[in-house]
C-alpha cells in the first residue's frame, strides 16, 4: 500500500538508489524490505534477496516478476534435490516467498497470475510437510463460494493459551502471514487459524469475492466452521495487518467471542488513506509511477469499482470511528512514524475512540528502531516483542507455560 501524498508523478529510474534503500521507488523498495524481513522466519534469505533485486530495472513491474520467478524457480529445484528435510522445507518456503513477491506486482488481469498463485500454495504447503509442521487446511463455507483457513496447532499445553487468529489487508494471501507471525507464535507455543475473507487469495482469484467492510461477516464464517470441529478456545485473540488494521477491530466489534485484538499497523480510516492515491491517480502521468498504478489498480480489483471516483466513494465505510463504542476487548495499536499508507495521526485518534474498551495500549517505531515503514517492514522482530509481551501482560493466565 501506497502514500501517495508526496508522489513523484514520473516513475524514477536511476543506477544508484538513494543510501540505505533498495529502490528509490517506494513500492519496489518497500515490498523488497519486507520480504528481506522473512529471513527472520526461514521464509528468506538475504543473499537470495539481493541477488535478485541487483537484476531489476526501477520501475519495471514485468522485470520484477521475472526476476523473482527465476530465483524461485531456482531455490525450487534446491529444495527438490535436497534431502535434509529441514533444508528442504527451508527452501520450499523461500521459494513460496519469491514466487509470491513476483506476482505481487502483476497487472490483476495478468495471465501469469493464475498460474503463479498455484505455484505458491503448493511451495508454502511443501514446505509444511518437510518441515513437519502440523495443520489442518480448510475451507469455511461463505456467500457464494468458500474461505481458506489454516489451523496450525501448537503443542502440548498450548489450549491454555490464546488462539491467535492471523488476517492480512490490501494485498494478502493466506500464506504471507505465516512468515510475519504464524511461526514465531508457533514457536512460542501457541495454536494458531489464518484465514482469508472477501478481496483476498482465493475468495477473490476464484469466486469473485469483493472486500466488505462488514469484516465480522467472513470472520464469523470461519470462526464458526472451525468451532463446528473444534472446543471453543480458553481466549482468541485477532491480529489484522496492514488493511487487517481494519479488519480486526471491526471484526472485534460485533464477535464477542474475540478477546484480544491487535490492530498492526492501526487503519482506522481507510479512506483517507485510498484518498491521497486517488487524488494522485487523476494526473495520467502519476499512472507511470508504480506506487499510484499497482495501489489504484489494486482497488479496481479488490473493491470491483470502475473508476476513480466509484473506488473512492466503496472505500466510504471502512473507518473504525462508527463502531469503536462497541469494541469492548483489549486492544494493541502498532504503528509506525513514517508509513507510507496509513497516515500517522490515525494511531492517536483511533486509539481516543477506543472508550469502551477493556484496555488500549499503543507501541510507536520510529526511525532509529528500524520499524518506522508501514507494518514494521524489515523489522518483524519489533512487532514480534511488541505482541508477545502484550499477550503475556493481558492474558497472564492463559500464557504462561
Amino acid at each position: 500500500m501506497t502514500n501517495t501524498s508526496a508522489v513523484q508523478v514520473e516513475s524514477t529510474t536511476q543506477a544508484v538508489s538513494p543510501r540505505g534503500r533498495f529502490f528509490a521507488n517506494q513500492t519496489f523498495h518497500f515490498e523488497t524490505l519486507r520480504n528481506a524481513g522473512y529471513t527472520l522466519s526461514g521464509c528468506a534469505d538475504l543473499g537470495e534477496v539481493l541477488e535478485t533485486v541487483k537484476l531489476i530495472i526501477e520501475g519495471d513491474m514485468q522485470g520484477w516478476y521475472a526476476a523473482w520467478s527465476a530465483t524461485a524457480d531456482r531455490v525450487l529445484a534446491l529444495a527438490e534435490r535436497t534431502r535434509d528435510p529441514q533444508s528442504k522445507g527451508g527452501a520450499y518456503m523461500r521459494a513460496s516467498t519469491y514466487q509470491r513477491t513476483g506476482e505481487f506486482l502483476l497487472p490483476p488481469d495478468d495471465p501469469k497470475r493464475p498460474e503463479s498463485f498455484e505455484k505458491t500454495i503448493n511451495y508454502f504447503f511443501k514446505g509444511l510437510d518437510a518441515l513437519g509442521v502440523r495443520y489442518e487446511y480448510f475451507r469455511a463455507p461463505y456467500e457464494n463460494g468458500r474461505l481458506r483457513a489454516l489451523y496450525l496447532p501448537g503443542p502440548a499445553g498450548s489450549e491454555q493459551k490464546p488462539l491467535i487468529m492471523l488476517v492480512g489487508g490490501y494485498d494478502s494471501i493466506l500464506e504471507v502471514m505465516y512468515p510475519v507471525f504464524g511461526k514465531a507464535a508457533l514457536d512460542r507455543g501457541y495454536s494458531v487459524l489464518i484465514y482469508e475473507g472477501p478481496g483476498q487469495g482465493e475468495p477473490l482469484r476464484k469466486y469473485g469475492m469483493k472486500f466488505t467492510h462488514e469484516w465480522e461477516k467472513p470472520t464469523t464464517a470461519v470462526l464458526d466452521e472451525f468451532l463446528r470441529t473444534h472446543d471453543k478456545p480458553a481466549k482468541i485473540v485477532l491480529l489484522g495487518m496492514s488493511m487487517g488494521g481494519y479488519f480486526a477491530p471491526r471484526a472485534a466489534a460485533f464477535d464477542e467471542r474475540i478477546d484480544g485484538v491487535v490492530a498492526f499497523d492501526e487503519a482506522s480510516d481507510l479512506q483517507e488513506a485510498v484518498g491521497r492515491i486517488v487524488a494522485a491517480a487523476k494526473n495520467p502521468q502519476a499512472l507511470k509511477n508504480p506506487d499510484v498504478s499497482w495501489a489504484f489498480g489494486n482497488a479496481v480489483w479488490t473493491m470491483g469499482t470502475s473508476n476513480l471516483d466509484d473506488t473512492l466513494q466503496a472505500f466510504s465505510g471502512y473507518k473504525v470511528a462508527p463502531v469503536a463504542d462497541r469494541i469492548r476487548q483489549d486492544v494493541l495499536i502498532l504503528a509506525g512514524t513514517e508509513d507510507h499508507f496509513i497516515p500517522f495521526h490515525q494511531a492517536a485518534d483511533f486509539e481516543k475512540s477506543l472508550v469502551n474498551a477493556r484496555s488500549v495500549t499503543k507501541r510507536v517505531f520510529d526511525r532509529a528502531s528500524g520499524g518506522a515503514e508501514h507494518c514494521q517492514g524489515g523489522n518483524i522482530s519489533l512487532v514480534h516483542a511488541a505482541v508477545f509481551d502484550w499477550l503475556l501482560e493481558k492474558f497472564p493466565g492463559a500464557s504462561q507455560n
